[in-house]
């Protein structure tokens, strides 16, 4: 299920398992296993300097230098501070009987390669002093243990200093500060290691928190029995002037699955452009009547819609006709987070997330909760690490979203995405899940190049690689 364990959540599951019988060192001795087959898969046999610090993560680090100098690695270890006496670190640093260096930038200017096991992913103070010094300086390529010193596993944000890792290796489950940037960048490759922790503490921990994938939603594969109404209709508010968006969101919903979808049209001539378009898509000039239409049971407003009371109007008479309505763009410019309530799903970026909620801040996992939770609504913070929150406090962080999405008109094509799961039946978080999935993966099978016009085509090609029966 790719859940993501905060760091105090984490603490609770080794805990757990400790408790249920596995000694802590071995739980440390396979961490140690994990971090020294992981370099040597990745680098030639080089000068080696381990930073350990004087916690679990230090301890880890002592386990790998042992097994590194095993196979022949010419290793030392630079401890921050030497383990307290009695704990499972102090055990794996008394097993070392290979060089012990100053902790200093001298020594780690020395080195071929670094293994930061100075500070865990729960480190809750700013990274000072000469700890700073050292990893902020570090030249050599960097394998992080757990994440990279300095990095907040919770956030992915940096306290104080934290090194650029090419390579980290991780336990049992990831932590929302390897996907959230900057951390998921400072961590390089991030490898999810087996260290035996039995998955059966999870239960006990419920975790609330998921990287985003295939694993968080079911898209219905269509059978021999569907026809255009059994696999959804979707309703698009185009805006004057503006009928580029309300296309592209009809492409995206149309190639996403949705077996209808009819454009709202405001005038005579914004309909007679968009009966030009593509033939497949439905354009009426009756809004009342579509609205009237319960067929139409998701709806997309605001690409292409100006930000005022209008469109403000016609999201509250959307959800209050019992409509699932996927506000974008104008939509999220046309009141407060009150006119917004009840949405199925909001899109917003950055900016516009900032403009109805506050600016995220550093803790987006948890702006994003409390927004949701505000308006009663799937809220999707878009951006490299897009953060998708329910109401409920479910949350997912997508890592899936290449560069080349930076482009016009996208967001129109994911409005019309998760209009479309909404259609098929996915109730609102797991169709924001999907949908930033799909767009994700379209953008990568394309690659360089994208336009958002090419992007819906591309999500009808990565469509069946979410198929449930």
């Amino acid at each position: 299920m790719e859940e993501l364990l905060t760091p105090a959540e984490m603490a609770r599951a080794d805990a757990a398992a400790i408790a249920g019988g596995i000694p802590g060192i071995v739980l440390m001795e396979a961490a140690g296993r994990a971090v020294a087959r992981a370099a040597m898969r990745r680098f030639r046999p080089v000068r080696t300097l381990v930073l350990a610090g004087p916690g679990n993560n230090g301890g880890d680090g002592w386990v790998a230098a042992r097994l590194l100098e095993q196979a022949g690695w010419p290793v030392s270890v630079a401890p921050l501070a030497r383990p307290r006496p009695g704990t499972d670190a102090a055990l794996a640093a008394a097993r070392w009987r290979g060089p012990v260096v100053d902790f200093s930038p001298a020594e780690a200017a020395r080195a071929g390669l670094v293994i930061d096991a100075v500070f865990g992913a729960g480190l809750s103070k700013p990274v000072e002093g000469l700890a700073a010094e050292v990893l902020a300086g570090l030249a050599a390529p960097v394998l992080a243990v757990d994440v990279p010193s300095g990095l907040d596993g919770a956030t992915g944000q940096v306290l104080g200093a934290a090194p650029q890792a090419v390579l980290t290796v991780t336990f049992f489950r990831r932590k929302p500060g390897h996907l959230l940037r900057p951390g998921r960048d400072l961590c390089g490759e991030t490898i999810l290691a087996d260290i035996g922790l039995p998955g059966g503490v999870l239960p006990g921990i419920a975790p609330r928190a998921w990287r985003n994938g295939p694993w968080l939603f079911r898209v219905p594969r269509p059978g021999a029995a569907s026809h255009k109404y059994s696999r959804g209709h979707v309703g698009v508010a185009a805006g004057p002037g503006m009928t580029g968006a309300a296309r592209l969101v009809a492409a995206g919903a149309r190639r996403a699955g949705a077996g209808l979808l009819s454009i709202a049209a405001p005038d005579a001539a914004t309909a007679a452009v968009l009966r030009a378009g593509d033939p497949g898509v439905i354009v009426r000039e009756d809004l009342g009547g579509m609205l009237a239409d319960g067929r139409i049971g998701a709806w997309v407003i605001g690409p292409g819609l100006p930000p005022g009371g209008g469109t403000r109007d016609l999201v509250r008479r959307c959800v209050a006709l019992g409509r699932q309505v996927v506000a974008d763009a104008g939509a999220l410019r046309a009141g407060g987070p009150e006119a917004l309530a009840g949405c199925a799903i909001l899109t917003p970026h950055e900016g516009e997330f900032a403009a109805l909620f506050g600016p995220p801040g550093a803790d987006r996992l948890s702006s994003v909760r409390a927004a949701a939770a505000r308006v009663r609504s799937v809220v999707v913070l878009k951006g490299a690490d897009t953060v998708i929150a329910a109401p409920d406090g479910r949350a997912a962080i997508n890592d899936n979203a290449p560069p080349w999405l930076a482009t016009g008109g996208t967001g129109d094509v994911l409005a019309g995405i998760a209009g479309a799961m909404l259609a098929q039946g996915l109730p609102p978080f797991e169709a924001a899940c999907a949908a930033i999935h799909l767009h994700g993966a379209a953008a990568a099978l394309h690659g360089p190049g994208l336009l958002a016009e090419d992007l819906a085509a591309a999500v009808a090609r990565v469509l069946p690689t979410v198929w449930f029966d």
